[in-house]
């Protein structure tokens, strides 16, 4: 189906013995409702399909089932994190490895813990680039997340840690009892991250001895092909780290903020939209973030297989201020850090909520809180600056009373091993369990919901020391009561049709990150010199030699496109019926 609305602009395309090149442009937001997906900094699919025969008629597109299909997640609002460093005689890199971690097997999940002990950084320095390091190509589908800790102080077990090959982390807990500061995460999809030219994360072996790198494996579900391929039954992947003598002028801290990984985040079965609150509440930013507040410049947002929204919210007093962060399309498989276009000031004082969205339509059992990727998970990675040690980590957890009430439990029995009811009397002598599997989730879902969201929870506000922050160890949260809300700006409005939507974006969630200001390539002629907009682009500076371009003097639709590209069909056997296409959160195919 060819959208009778193009709202792209063709530019250039070419063909040599290696490559076939289109490039057009599109608005990041057409207000073409019908069939056009505005682009924004959400977790964008991009899908493409080619053929290996040339179109029959000019517009036509090859037969689905024939045609080669793939699809990739990527932040299409931003520029890939990985930006050359610049040139620094004191930039020194650092590879931390595992060594020969016994892969699982099947669909099963490893969670490895590695300590690393520095002796040779003895004054400041500043990390301000990572990237993943990979054994091979099929050890790399096993390796779902790679966290670095910082540990703090020094101890008998850290030093004995650092001398073996490591250990699955549930060994490792009260050994790693300090290691509670994040300096680096890495997700599966990521490339690495570089942190902004005037902030990187402090590295210095008289403050900070040992570092635990956390490995979570788990094999990729697309993965599980038929024929299965050779897999790798060890693995030594881990970091590279860069950095540099030459201090910049912050220093960056990561903090994390969401529902702590425990049974009590309970998800039901069968329902297409389930909210999970974590709260870092106002009493522990007040206590532990400097006068002026710290600055958020990036978050990672993280969910497992059944995410669908991640937000992070920001109240301040009993205003709701536009979120930090919004994606309305996660991808569990691909959750990188994200720039903010400006850094965004937190005060002490200010609550930050991580907000999330399941669609557990597919299962039939609950899903609970937890490590593995079966369980679920609601965090949000804010990396900020300055840095400070009081608060790394601001979770909540919903209390006991919240959970028995919202399962329609009164009391339960003291002490009982397994845990049964007292009340009400139609339930009492019934396990927990039971009544978790048994419960009739779609007739009492809003309920659950309304008790999980407004009752009381548990404020775990941890410091880099893996130890409560003084004076918050009773404290007792509640959803807060919000009297002002932030205003949504109207982008498109349509009227008239079967298809009547409002499309909105928030005046800080456009989430464009780096410059807004695009370059305007309409101008280009065919015959120009394009070195200017081709320098960062692999495949057309390997394609530059011998080219066929069209002209890109004219906005084209799509058979028109094709039929500028006559003079590639004399090419033979090469790739020219290709079609990009972008999607997000249903089947339609949309022309860009």
């Amino acid at each position: 189906m060819v959208d009778s609305s193009q709202d792209y602009v063709l530019l250039l395309g070419y063909e040599n013995q290696t490559h076939t090149v289109l490039r057009f442009k599109r608005k990041l937001d057409t207000c073409d409702v019908a069939y056009d997906v505005p682009i924004t900094n959400d977790t964008m699919r991009v899908i493409y399909m080619y053929h290996n025969k040339e179109p029959h008629t000019a517009g036509s597109l090859p037969d689905p089932v024939e045609a080669f299909k793939q699809a990739r997640s990527l932040f299409l609002t931003q520029r890939i994190n990985q930006a050359p460093l610049k040139p620094d005689p004191r930039l020194r890199t650092m590879e931390l490895l595992n060594q020969d971690v016994n892969l699982p097997q099947g669909d099963g999940t490893l969670h490895w813990c590695k300590m690393f002990k520095l002796n040779d950084i003895n004054r400041k320095h500043h990390l301000i680039r990572y990237e993943p390091v990979f054994d091979s190509g099929t050890s790399a589908s096993y390796v779902y997340h790679m966290i670095l800790h910082e540990c703090q102080g020094s101890s008998p077990e850290l030093e004995i840690m650092s001398r073996e090959n490591g250990c699955p982390c549930y060994r490792a807990d009260k050994s790693i009892l300090t290691c509670n500061s994040i300096v680096a995460a890495w997700t599966r999809g990521s490339e690495g991250f570089s942190f902004p030219s005037q902030v990187g994360y402090p590295i210095e072996s008289n403050q900070a001895r040992f570092y635990l790198m956390e490995t979570h494996y788990s094999l990729s579900a697309n993965e599980y092909t038929w024929p299965p391929k050779p897999k790798a039954m060890v693995d030594n992947s881990g970091l590279r780290l860069f950095y540099t003598s030459t201090l910049r002028e912050q220093d960056a801290g990561v903090l994390s903020v969401g529902m702590d990984p425990n049974w009590r985040h309970i998800i039901p079965p069968g329902q297409e939209h389930v909210v999970s609150e974590g709260h870092c509440v106002g009493e522990c930013t007040q206590r532990a973030f400097p006068r002026d507040g710290v600055h958020i410049f990036a978050v990672m947002m993280r969910t497992h297989q059944i995410g669908r929204q991640i937000k992070l919210r920001q109240i301040r007093h009993r205003e709701e201020l536009l979120p930090i962060a919004h994606d309305r399309n996660t991808d569990w498989n691909y959750q990188e850090y994200r720039r903010l276009s400006a850094p965004v000031r937190v005060l002490p004082g200010d609550r930050l909520i991580a907000e999330c969205i399941y669609d557990s339509s597919a299962r039939a059992a609950i899903t609970l809180g937890g490590l593995t990727t079966r369980e679920e998970t609601c965090l949000v990675l804010a990396l900020y600056y300055p840095r400070q040690k009081e608060l790394t980590t601001c979770h909540s957890l919903p209390s006991l009373p919240t959970v028995i009430n919202s399962l329609g439990i009164n009391e339960l029995v003291p002490g009982s091993n397994p845990v049964r009811i007292a009340s009400p009397p139609e339930l009492s002598g019934m396990t927990l369990e039971t009544r978790l599997i048994s419960y009739d989730w779609r007739n009492n879902f809003r309920s659950f919901q309304y008790v999980t969201r407004r009752g009381s929870f548990k404020p775990l506000c941890w410091s880099a020391k893996n130890q409560p922050m003084p004076g918050t160890e009773n404290l007792e949260g509640f959803a807060p009561n919000i009297t002002k809300s932030y205003k949504l700006i109207r982008s498109c409005s349509f009227v008239g049709s079967t298809n009547v939507a409002n499309v909105f974006f928030q005046n800080r969630n456009r989430y464009v990150t780096e410059s807004e200001t695009s370059v305007d390539l309409t101008g280009v002629e065919a015959g120009d010199d394009d070195d200017d907009i081709d320098s960062n682009n692999v495949i057309e500076g390997a394609a530059r030699s011998k080219v066929s371009r069209s002209s890109v003097t004219e906005s084209m639709g799509l058979s028109a496109g094709l039929a500028t590209f006559r003079p590639l069909a004399n090419v033979p056997k090469m790739i020219a019926s290709l079609l990009f296409i972008i999607v997000l959160n249903s089947f339609r195919i949309a022309t860009v």
